[in-house]
């Protein structure tokens, strides 16, 4: 008999029960894939930029940038919904929200998803390869999918 599981929801209980928190970096979800938190992913794939300026309850705020869990229904959208005078995408199930001039450097940015190139109209956004070279460019107004690896920096304007 498995009693891993039992045994697990006891420890929760009684920690719960003795006022203490119990607090779990990523957790599976309903399909068994793993499910990681906002500010994970932006640490993950932000590793190198500077550090948040404020981590709230499911929000991650950069001098430039905020990060949100995507909106229920927009993570494979091709028309994000994004403020004017933003460059948004979903990568890794979490939305980036870009407002700011600058360079921000990537790591472990995979996967495929949408975006939405909302900045003044004819402002160029760059997408990198590794070796600084460009990988891809997005002009003002355009929205599709895009596949994100291997994307190693970005500037939106």
């Amino acid at each position: 008999m498995n009693i891993a599981k039992p045994a697990a929801l006891l420890i929760a209980a009684t920690a719960l029960i003795a006022g203490s928190t119990v607090t779990a970096s990523a957790v599976a979800g309903p399909d068994g894939t793993r499910v990681t938190s906002t500010q994970q992913v932006a640490e993950e794939v932000l590793a190198g930029n500077q550090k948040p300026l404020r981590v709230t309850d499911g929000k991650v705020v950069y001098d430039g940038l905020t990060v949100t869990a995507a909106p229920k229904g927009q993570i494979g959208t091709r028309d994000l919904a994004c403020g004017y005078g933003h460059l948004c995408m979903i990568v890794k199930g979490q939305k980036f929200d870009f407002y700011k001039c600058q360079t921000w450097n990537l790591t472990n940015w995979t996967g495929d998803g949408p975006f939405t190139n909302n900045q003044t109209p004819g402002t160029v956004a760059k997408f990198f390869n590794k070796d600084g070279s460009v990988r891809w460019t997005s002009t003002a107004y355009q929205a599709g999918t895009a596949t994100w690896d291997p994307i190693w920096s970005l500037r939106p304007c």
